[in-house]
């Protein structure tokens, strides 16, 4: 019952969540996916821990189409994201925690500038509203 119910508020989340809360999802679920592989690894889980490194490509992935290609920015992010991905497939091949380090440092920095991102944003909407 209690599953059902946190299912629930996970639908519920990701339903009413905006782009950005939804962008920001998607970092939070490939930080959790690259310290889950780690932990695979050194387990000598090699099976998890390939299923975990393709679920963080996935969002990686997901993160590339999302992004606006006529925002400056967007051009300037697909690459760091091709070499996201890029090194997951070689620490995928080699089971290397070092790379999984790397990829998981950009992760969580870029996860980071976007919740400031998001509460700057939130702060300007709220100083407009109050000014109505």
């Amino acid at each position: 019952m209690a599953i059902n119910a946190y299912k629930t508020y996970q639908n519920n989340a990701v339903n009413t969540a905006t782009g950005s809360e939804l962008t920001l999802m998607l970092y939070n679920g490939c930080i959790k996916f690259i310290k889950q592989s780690k932990k695979e690894l050194e387990a000598g889980n090699f099976e998890d821990k390939n299923k975990c490194i393709q679920k963080a490509q996935n969002i990686i992935q997901e993160l590339m189409l999302t992004l606006d290609q006529k925002v400056e920015i967007s051009k300037q992010m697909i690459p760091l994201y091709e070499y996201m991905h890029y090194r997951l497939t070689q620490a995928n091949l080699k089971n290397d925690c070092e790379m999984l380090d790397e990829v998981l440092g950009f992760a969580i920095e870029f996860r980071d500038t976007w919740k400031q991102v998001i509460q700057k944003n939130r702060q300007k909407e709220f100083a407009q509203g109050a000014q109505i």
